[in-house]
């Protein structure tokens, strides 16, 4: 890159892609790692945290960094796949240094660092954060951002990056990965220390937190959901999935699913008990209490309008279950399925009751994991229905139930190991 290359404010170059020579993307960039140095000098700019397209994360020093423009990194092609570890005298700056309470030395007022701007030294490889992006007044919360002026400020003029705070703020970790899927987002949680783990979930919404929790490790959720209030962890526990949220609560001692399941609403909580009587890895207990269910009058337009919710899962969204009264899990007489391409190919006007799927059989409670496998492998299915023995829908099973289960218990904290040797062995 050439001397005297303007400075770049990290916010910009949260899930910026990764570039090879020859124009191909090797990945995304997930944190910047930069090493505090002694007194007032400028922390020096280490190199990128990159996430691959295996979610693996790696270092990537800024001496294999050849631009940045566009919105893009180029690199010189050579990559070290071996997984990311910090070292202790590292710090990453989304992960602890945003939102970071310090003080200006001219005045002794403490401000919030909003965001840093690096540079590229002048006939040199070497980079450094040279200003930081504060704001005046009272810190924020999740649910309220702090008023008070803005301004940029030389590294030399602040202090307290060196000391760990014990309140550090989230909301602009949780700006710079607002567009993040939940996967992805559970991943950036997985890699922070417990502490700013907790203060990020704490920032966090209810159903944001809820999607996160879903595609965490056990470990992690146990932990998150340990630190928050009560009456907190059973709201974030009623917008999960309820499959999840029963194998959740699974997992914690009965007395603390007790006092749990007595904050949640009545019905909320009916679902996760029903859940947690069937057995593991049965239909029962990896079934939702939640697919779309449609009475026998309700016209394809109904079902195409309930399929739009933009909450769904694409399995759930794949079809809709037609049952007599009531609608609720568990209904009453099950009587079939419409699948969403049938839906597409009919009258708004038709019924769903004249386009039903009624030779598929539906799974029973009792069926062990194999048996589900081997149900969606010989019919190419998503998603399935749950009936018992007096013909009432109680849920459905998705094929991604289905996967978490057939994995390895450990998959989530491992996958980066999947594709190592595969890696390792192309030259990359």
């Amino acid at each position: 890159m050439a001397a005297g290359a303007p400075r770049i404010f990290v916010s910009h170059l949260s899930g910026v892609a990764v570039f090879d020579p020859a124009g191909d993307q090797v990945g995304r960039v997930r944190d910047l790692v930069v090493m505090l140095r002694v007194g007032q000098r400028p922390p020096r700019l280490l190199g990128l945290v990159v996430e691959l397209a295996t979610r693996r994360r790696i270092f990537l020093p800024m001496t294999r960094v050849t631009a940045i423009q566009s919105g893009q990194v180029i690199t010189t092609g050579v990559l070290n796949v071996r997984r990311f570890e910090q070292r202790p005298t590292e710090r990453l700056v989304f992960g602890e240094l945003l939102d970071r309470r310090v003080v200006l030395t001219e005045t002794g007022e403490e401000v919030t660092v909003l965001d840093l701007s690096v540079h590229q030294l002048p006939a040199r490889r070497e980079w450094e954060i040279d200003r930081v992006f504060v704001r005046k007044g009272r810190k924020g919360s999740a649910f309220r951002r702090a008023k008070g002026e803005a301004l940029t400020v030389e590294w030399t003029a602040v202090t307290g990056f060196s000391l760990e705070e014990q309140g550090q703020g989230a909301e602009n970790l949780l700006a710079t990965f607002e567009q993040l899927r939940p996967a992805d987002l559970a991943n950036v949680l997985h890699h922070l220390s417990p502490k700013r783990r907790a203060e990020v979930a704490a920032a966090l919404d209810d159903d944001r937190l809820a999607d996160v929790l879903e595609e965490l490790p056990e470990d992690d959720q146990i932990e998150i959901l340990g630190k928050l209030q009560e009456e907190r962890a059973a709201d974030v526990l009623e917008a999960m999935d309820p499959d999840d949220a029963a194998d959740l609560l699974g997992e914690l001692p009965t007395d603390e699913q007790e006092r749990l399941l007595s904050l949640m609403q009545p019905g909320d909580a009916a679902d996760m008990r029903r859940l947690m009587s069937y057995e593991d890895r049965t239909a029962g207990g990896l079934m939702t209490t939640e697919p779309i269910v449609l009475r026998p009058d309700a016209t394809v337009a109904d079902a195409l309008a309930r399929v739009r919710n933009p909450d769904l899962s694409p399995a759930l969204a794949a079809q809709v279950y037609v049952c007599r009264p009531p609608d609720e899990t568990p209904t009453g007489k099950y009587l079939g399925t419409v699948h969403f391409q049938r839906l597409l190919r009919e009258p708004p006007p038709s019924l769903v009751s004249s386009i039903l799927d009624s030779d598929l059989q539906p799974l029973d409670p009792d069926a062990d994991l194999p048996a589900i496998a081997g149900f969606f492998a010989t019919y190419d299915m998503v998603a399935a229905p749950v009936v018992d023995d007096s013909g009432s829908l109680l849920g459905a099973v998705t094929v991604d139930d289905v996967l978490d289960h057939m994995l390895p218990e450990d998959w989530r904290e491992t996958e980066f190991h999947l594709a190592e040797e595969e890696v390792a062995t192309d030259g990359s």
